[in-house]
């Protein structure tokens, strides 16, 4: 199998080990990759080593050169563009999450992998976990009973280096192409996607939200929002909290809590990362789900297993478009702009980076998490109520 890597920068670059390591063991081979800034990657001098031809679009690379998957690790602004690319020249697609930056470049590469009938995975590494699938199917057969309310908190501070990416916290990029990038569509859109995507009936699929409720808060200055409280309702009536936020000076590990009629699935990593998912049942009885923690190779794996017909796509376009309709619901909400009494600015914060953070936000996210409340419903001074988007 013939692979070629779209971004070999930034997340990209932890597909390329894996990449290289596969063409060793014979698995497949890595024909290509693409960066319009090679130079600015680590690995572009062993990739030049080992002769692996570097274009600068994937226009050139499929002007000299075909795959049978496309690795595609570019910025949001781009994955719906390649995606559809790279079908139109008979390339199976994993693409990294999100999705897409719309849902009407969503139903464009619903389109194009229709044409070209063939496969597209999205990378929400999770969704590739064996231990998220065991979840998944314990769910599907009644096992922790009906599903209630679940709440996700992930409070990762995040610096000016962040920030001073091109296309970081913007609407559309310098091209005017939709990016939406935010700490919920990007960061850690990774765990709002989850609470949809183990509710899902099938296994590549996710419940669809109806209701959405956002309140959409800045300190950085960015064009879109750092910092997100929301309640979903999905078509089934189960609750979903999403809490989370990049304009904090301490980070708050990704926590969970799903409540279910006969157990409640809990998840804290606020002490350390690679911890499992513990069910507890109201009978006592506990479960342990572990999650290794080797989301790229899991990804890779899956995806070229289920283009062989060896196993099932874990997580496609249709799973992903739940977090897509829910962003997009988020972002009719209005932003609101912290007072400028709580927020500092140009703090100290890792080596040559500063910090723009909301004094004693993360207390106040963690009582909102805690109380599966919005922040105006607990009556923060700077709260502002959000509006209930129904969908469709």
């Amino acid at each position: 199998m013939n692979i070629v890597l779209i971004g070999i920068g930034g997340y990209g670059g932890s597909y390329v080990e894996p990449l290289l390591a596969g063409s060793d063991a014979g698995a497949f081979t890595l024909v290509g990759a693409v960066d319009p800034y090679p130079e600015a990657s680590k690995f572009v001098h062993e990739l030049r080593r080992r002769g692996i031809p570097l274009y600068a679009s994937l226009e050139q690379f499929y002007a000299a050169s075909a795959a049978d998957l496309a690795v595609i690790a570019s910025p949001i602004q781009f994955h719906c563009d390649q995606t559809c690319l790279a079908l139109a020249h008979g390339s199976h697609v994993l693409c990294e999450k999100p999705l897409c930056a719309t849902l009407e470049e969503a139903e464009r590469m619903l389109a194009a992998r229709e044409r070209a009938n063939k496969l597209v995975a999205i990378g929400y590494q999770w969704s590739f976990n064996d231990g998220i699938q065991a979840i998944k199917r314990d769910i599907r057969s009644g096992a922790f009973g009906k599903p209630k309310r679940f709440r996700t908190i992930a409070l990762w501070p995040r610096g000016a280096r962040y920030y001073g990416r091109g296309w970081a916290g913007k609407m559309r990029d310098d091209r005017g192409h939709p990016v939406y990038d935010s700490v919920a569509g990007n960061a850690t859109a990774h765990y709002l996607h989850n609470m949809f995507y183990v509710l899902g009936s099938e296994t590549d699929r996710s419940a669809r939200p109806a209701r959405v409720t956002a309140e959409l808060y800045r300190a950085n200055a960015i064009e879109n929002f750092d910092t997100a409280a929301v309640r979903a309702f999905t078509e089934d009536g189960v609750e979903l909290l999403y809490y989370g936020s990049h304009a904090v000076r301490e980070k708050v590990g990704t926590t969970f809590r799903y409540e279910f009629e006969h157990a409640e699935l809990t998840y804290d990593e606020t002490e350390k990362t690679g911890v499992p998912i513990v069910a507890r049942f109201h009978n006592g009885e506990r479960r342990v789900y572990e999650l290794p923690l080797s989301p790229v190779e899991q990804k890779l794996r899956s995806t070229i297993a289920a283009i062989r017909g060896e196993g099932p796509l874990l997580c496609g376009i249709e799973a992903a478009m739940s977090h897509t309709r829910c962003i997009a619901a988020m972002q009719r909400s209005e932003i609101a702009n912290f007072p400028e009494a709580l927020v500092k600015r140009g703090e100290p914060y890792q080596l040559n980076d500063t910090i723009t953070y909301v004094e004693g936000l993360n207390r106040q996210l963690v009582a909102c998490y805690e109380q599966a409340a919005l922040p105006a419903e607990l009556g923060f001074d700077w709260a502002l109520p959000g509006r209930e988007i129904r969908l469709g």
